[in-house]
């Protein structure tokens, strides 16, 4: 069987919520290495195309030029000045976007003609770069190379005060007489990398808290319906089928809720068909072996508690035929005592032929879930009159919604035998009690008692048979006719269920059970 604490202990919103926060944190955890290990990489490379790609560009209208006959002078002007527009060529302006958008300082010497053009920058500190790197005079080894080509090198210097880094593209164009030198500072990426890293983690512990507590609400209105089912189905293990799905969403949830209602509905109805069913079968196998015996009893019985009222009917009738009753008032007498004796013998008929369609089979239980209670009140409203024409008490103890598995109509008759019976036999303080108890095998007990004289002890065991009668007198004189108790004993068995007779300190206790709803074998 599945607890809810172990449901709860693995419950989807918390699953979403550690998935969350998981997922969140390997992100986090990629972009601080990738920044550890690759940005720089990845910044330098691009510094790099950006040079070469400079080159190209510069080379190409060096090129161009050459085929048109101009000298450097006509791409790079020496009176270029950058605020004026009418000193400004195609290269000029190329140079110029160069380096406000890459911070490029760029030198372009004409070695034939000394012929040289900054742009930006110390001209100074670059041409002596540019003459280092020319005359071989630049120290081998001082930077990092990081891409060589047939006309140019690119490598990654330290400048004077030891703490600016450059990236220098310098060597000969393709024309083999045009040297170039383009210097690009660039920062340290390691100082910068720690504090993004350390600015993630701050966003990300956020992130982290923020939206795990957004799933957490989220995850948990979609894991309310399925706990919702999960109790559902709980019950319906116990065998709890009056429980419904009460969620209105469409969804598949909502599809499998209704599935487990109708679930629900076909097995209560199926457990009361395998009960009948069941109850059918073992009351075949324990009629066929009484049967013989209890036909042998049933004819002596009957032939015996209709021998009084035959012969009474008998007498009187013969009487009034032989007109010993001449006057009215004696004739009427007459009357009544056969109209009661025949009632008699009529209402001792109709409870025979109940009693031996019951045991015989012919009256199986039809087993289904209901409230006992109910049941019990209604048969005390039923004998309402009778109640206070005795001036009898009756207090009922039975919980509301105390559901068992019975065919209602045959205990609401066994109630009903059992109420008759203690009202016939109340003595003062005329105080009946009819109350329930739920035992240890998972069944539900109904007591009922009154006050009065108690049962003698050597006929506690025969009160269940036909036609016993305690007190044969008493019993005669309200009509009884010994079989309501045998009646109530045979529908029991038919159950498959146990009654029972005990004297209490002030009177007698009556009592039967019946499988609950929770019990799982009742048969």
């Amino acid at each position: 069987m599945i607890h809810l604490k172990s449901i709860y202990q693995k419950s989807i919103k918390w699953r979403f919520t550690c998935i969350f926060a998981t997922l969140i944190f390997l992100i986090m955890l990629t972009l601080i290495l990738a920044n550890t290990f690759l940005l720089e990489r990845y910044y330098t490379r691009a510094k790099v195309k950006t040079l070469e790609s400079a080159y190209q560009t510069l080379d190409s209208m060096i090129q161009t030029g050459r085929e048109m006959n101009l000298d450097l002078n006509n791409l790079f002007p020496q009176n270029y000045n950058s605020a004026d527009p009418s000193t400004e060529t195609p290269a000029t302006r190329y140079v110029k976007d160069l380096s406000e958008t890459n911070n490029v300082n760029i030198i372009i010497l004409d070695t034939t003609t000394d012929q040289m053009f900054a742009a930006y920058g110390d001209p100074s500190f670059q041409s002596l770069k540019l003459s280092q790197h020319i005359l071989g005079s630049h120290a081998s080894g001082d930077g990092e190379i990081l891409a060589i080509s047939k006309n140019y090198t690119i490598e990654r210097n330290t400048g004077k005060d030891s703490t600016s880094i450059y990236i220098d593209s310098w060597g000969y164009f393709s024309d083999n007489t045009t040297s170039f030198i383009m210097s690009m500072p660039v920062s340290s990426l390691k100082e910068s990398t720690r504090f993004f890293n350390r600015f993630l983690l701050m966003i990300g512990i956020g992130a982290v808290l923020l939206g795990s507590t957004f799933v957490y609400i989220a995850s948990r209105q979609i894991s309310k319906p399925i706990n919702e089912l999960a109790k559902l189905s709980e019950k319906m293990s116990n065998l709890d089928f009056t429980a419904r799905y009460t969620g209105s969403s469409q969804d598949e949830i909502g599809v499998l809720g209704s599935s487990m209602n109708q679930m629900s509905e076909r097995l209560e109805s199926s457990i009361g068909e395998l009960k009948t069913a069941n109850n059918e079968l073992q009351s075949d196998i324990e009629n066929k072996t009484r049967f013989a015996a209890r036909q042998q009893e049933f004819v002596a019985n009957v032939s015996h508690e209709l021998k009084t009222p035959i012969a009474l009917i008998q007498g009187y009738a013969e009487g009034l035929q032989e007109g010993l009753a001449e006057d009215p008032e004696s004739r009427d007498y007459y009357c009544n005592v056969i109209q009661d004796e025949a009632k008699r013998m009529n209402r001792m008929v109709h409870d025979l032929m109940n009693l031996s369609s019951i045991e015989q089979g012919n009256d199986l239980p039809d087993f289904a879930l209901f409230d006992i209670s109910k049941v019990i009140h209604g048969v005390v409203e039923k004998s309402d009159i009778l109640i206070r024409q005795q001036n009898v008490h009756v207090e009922t103890d039975v919980p509301e919604h105390t559901m068992v598995w019975a065919d209602e109509f045959k205990i609401e008759e066994v109630i009903t035998n059992y109420l008759n019976n203690a009202l016939h036999h109340v003595q003062a303080p005329n105080q009946i009690s009819i109350y329930s108890e739920k035992c240890t095998d998972g069944t539900v007990a109904i007591h009922v008692s009154n006050t009065g004289n108690p049962i003698p002890e050597e006929d506690l065991s025969r009160i269940w048979d036909k036609f016993f009668k305690v007190d044969k007198a008493h019993t005669r004189s309200y009509g009884g006719s010994g079989l309501g108790l045998s009646i109530v004993k045979a529908i029991i068995d038919a159950h498959h269920q146990r009654c029972g007779v005990k004297n209490t300190r002030t009177g007698v206790d009556f009592w039967f059970t019946l499988d609950g709803k929770d019990r799982r074998n009742g048969s």
